[in-house]
């Protein structure tokens, strides 16, 4: 979602806080704004805080910043890219906020506090009314403007001890980064749902809500815990855990590589990440050489809680996730309760978390996210553990995520980053750790033949090949796109383990072309879509050939005998041929269980291929964002 960059140091930090959100531009954002304890003061203001906002890029703003007439520059500041929740996008809701305090000395207060704020404030409007009562005015919708009036109102010569007090007062969900006019090269930042990282420098310290922010500037990261504190200075750190007790943080070495954010000779982040499945497939799976439940221990299982034992001892399996790892969920549903047998409940995390539910502590929890921050599926984690389902599993991209730390065991994905906002590798190698899970569980039930094994390790090497087979289909597909581009609506057809990929298609569709799709199980055609097709509203379709394939064929005469266009992805000896009405791309080769893998890939390009010749903002689809911190 938001992001947010902070910085103390004797240089002027504005190139490195500019620099910092344009790393974060991958998540979405609709403004960004830059403020800092000036050391030159801008043009026509005071000396003090001074600030930068923009409703436009990034770039945009690192042009206001570096206007001769207006530069800003100065040792401590903070900034921040923001995902419109409370108030339009509009100028005067972008962060940083300022406080405006009320009195007699007013004028000499007002701007005394600047904050940015990932996250939702719960209680913001009872807030909002008590400091309107004590003479705060307020100049934005936001929730965040009640966070830096509430610190002001706290403030009495410590910024410190002023935050601490404001966020004891906060309901909700909250990553922030504090300065005050008072108190040059000070930054104070406090997280509570929301994920914040330190980034310790030589003699100069950083706040960021990813590690991503902060890549050739430090790499030495500390990962704040839920509730803590931290008073960042010149050359030194002060961090209180939850219960306002002094606690120290491991530092780790992260590698936060900006490379992988070079677009090399693709037109948009979302084609370069389509093309490198191959490789994160093949770094997913990078040096296993055979099912064992260690595989899923993580960096430092705990005594009595590792894999092995964790996998005995268990009679079902929740899993917990939402968009695009949601559906990676529903596919791995199926792989789970037919070759390891074990009954399998897929939970969309946001409903999963608000509902009565009945709790099997025999339970595994499997969360997956590719983020690992993301609040509906981390809450619903926590929901999970609350009601005794303790036996807990994430898949994940990222190692040192809240995810991570929050379950007793891991598998971590190797996607790398992943910039478009429309997930693409993250998914694919989702479904090779889901896949490996199967195995493994399977294993540990006694249900995996030695033959087995090695048939299912031999297809999965292979997977990489069989997916350079498939992304050669492209030139077909934008042909298909071009049809696509003027339509306004589009119907996804699978059955089984594909109608899954088939959601996933119609999401990928909808997320960046801005056509409404949906997607059915095509057995379901009779009870409702039906009534939808016509010349005007493609039908895509994932033909494998599997054990339904026949049952798909009368669902595909269907469509035609009510004048539909069909578009199908087809395996080469399905026998289904090209003619009037009935377009097929023939997939390279059929690949059984993990013929999921290779069908999504089709439907990416499509998806890609169509936004494309529609014109749209294909890495940055309006209104969404790529990592979603709050509810």
């Amino acid at each position: 979602m938001c992001g947010i960059v902070g910085a103390v140091s004797k240089r002027n930090i504005v190139p490195l806080l500019v620099q910092g959100l344009q790393r974060l531009e991958y998540r979405g954002y609709d403004s960004c704004g830059v403020a800092v304890h000036a050391a030159v003061p801008q043009l026509g203001q005071a000396p003090g805080l001074q600030r930068a906002r923009s409703t436009h890029r990034v770039a945009e703003l690192a042009a206001q910043v570096n206007d001769a007439a207006a530069g800003l520059q100065g040792g401590s500041g903070i900034a921040h890219t923001r995902w419109a929740t409370h108030g339009a996008p509009a100028v005067h809701n972008a962060h940083p906020h300022f406080s405006n305090g009320p009195g007699p000395d007013a004028a000499q207060r007002a701007g005394r506090i600047g904050l940015v704020h990932n996250g939702i404030i719960e209680n913001h409007e009872e807030l909002r009314a008590a400091l309107q009562a004590r003479g705060y005015v307020f100049t934005s919708q936001t929730d965040t403007e009640v966070i830096a009036h509430l610190i002001d109102q706290h403030y009495n010569g410590d910024l410190l001890e002023a935050v601490k007090t404001a966020t004891a007062q906060l309901h909700g969900a909250y990553a922030i980064a504090v300065l005050c006019r008072d108190e040059p090269h000070r930054v104070v930042g406090a997280r509570a749902g929301s994920p914040l990282v330190l980034g310790v420098g030589l003699d100069e310290n950083f706040l960021a809500s990813d590690a991503m922010a902060l890549a050739g500037v430090t790499d030495q990261i500390v990962y704040l815990e839920e509730g803590d504190i931290v008073d960042v200075q010149l050359g030194k750190y002060w961090i209180e855990d939850a219960a306002r007790k002094p606690v120290q943080r491991a530092v780790k070495t992260v590698h936060a590589h900006s490379g992988a954010a070079e677009l090399g000779p693709y037109r948009h982040y979302m084609q370069k990440e389509i093309f490198e499945q191959p490789r994160a497939i093949a770094d997913t799976l990078e040096g296993i050489e055979g099912i064992v439940p260690e595989l899923f221990d993580g960096e430092h299982p705990a005594p009595g809680e590792n894999a092995y034992n964790v996998f005995r001892h268990i009679d079902s399996v929740l899993i917990l996730a939402c968009g695009t790892s949601y559906y990676s969920g529903c596919t791995a549903k199926y792989w789970l309760e037919s070759m390891a047998k074990i009954p399998t409940q897929v939970e969309v995390a946001s409903e999963y978390r608000y509902r009565e539910s009945v709790p099997n502590p025999r339970t595994l929890v499997v969360t997956i996210s590719q983020s690992g921050e993301t609040a509906d599926t981390l809450a619903a984690l926590r929901h999970a553990q609350s009601l005794g389902m303790t036996q807990t599993l994430t898949l994940c991209n990222v190692a040192t995520s809240a995810m991570v730390r929050e379950c007793k065991l891991s598998y971590i994905t190797r996607a790398g980053v992943e910039i478009g906002v429309a997930s693409t590798k993250a998914f694919t190698t989702q479904l090779a750790g889901l896949f490996l899970l199967t195995l493994t569980l399977a294993q540990s039930r006694g249900l995996l033949s030695a033959a087995e094994e090695a048939r299912h390790l031999k297809a999965m090497r292979h997977l990489p090949a069989a997916l350079q087979s498939v992304l050669a289909l492209e030139p077909q597909l934008m042909a298909w796109a071009q049809d696509f581009a003027s339509k306004e609506n589009a119907l996804f057809l699978g059955r089984g383990m594909h109608y899954p990929i088939a959601l996933e298609g119609a999401l990928k569709l909808k997320e960046i072309s801005y056509i409404h799709a949906e997607a059915y199980p095509a057995g379901e055609l009779k009870h409702g879509p039906l009534a939808l097709v016509t010349s005007a509203m493609p039908v895509v379709t994932v033909a494998p050939n599997d054990a339904l394939l026949e049952k798909l064929k009368s669902n595909l005469q269907e469509v035609r005998a009510r004048g539909g266009v069909l578009y199908v992805l087809a395996d080469a000896d399905t026998q289904i041929e090209s003619s009037e009405g009935l377009n097929v791309i023939r997939m390279p080769e059929h690949y059984g269980e993990l013929s999921p893998l290779l069908h999504v890939v089709p439907l990416q390009l499509l998806a890609y291929h169509t936004a494309c010749a529609r014109g749209t903002d294909v890495d940055k689809p309006r209104n969404l964002a790529k990592s979603v911190t709050v509810e």
